[in-house]
């Protein structure tokens, strides 16, 4: 489990975030693949902590006036939103992801997701 403290100083800039990716506008297919390529090259690299973007999935433009509600669910709006989490408790990516939670606000808030890697076996 992510440790609350840790969330904090994230969110306040107190704790770097070693990379990001934004998965923004991808399909499923698209984001899911991107996720395990990022994933496995942050640890490859030695990161600890990353910034994952997906997006709020709340109303387009031009639904502004109308908050996220259950008509948002029914039209497939915010499902990386959704998936992201899904996919990182997978077998393969849980073997790199030690945990996760929703970002802070600074960095997206509930559109975001700070994931904590597993340390680089030698």
């Amino acid at each position: 489990m992510f440790e609350r403290r840790k969330g904090r100083r994230i969110a306040t800039g107190k704790i770097g975030i070693d990379a990001r990716l934004d998965l923004h506008g991808l399909r499923q297919s698209d984001a899911h693949s991107r996720l395990r390529r990022f994933l496995l090259q942050c640890v490859a690299d030695g990161c600890s902590t990353v910034l994952v973007i997906t997006g709020k999935g709340g109303a387009e433009a031009s639904d502004t006036h109308r908050p996220f509600s259950a008509d948002a669910e029914r039209l497939g709006r915010g499902v990386l939103r959704r998936m992201v989490p899904l996919w990182l408790a997978e077998a393969d990516l849980r073997a790199l992801v030690a945990s996760f939670r929703s970002a802070g606000v600074r960095h997206g808030g509930e559109g975001a997701l700070y994931v904590q890697l597993r340390k680089r076996k030698p």
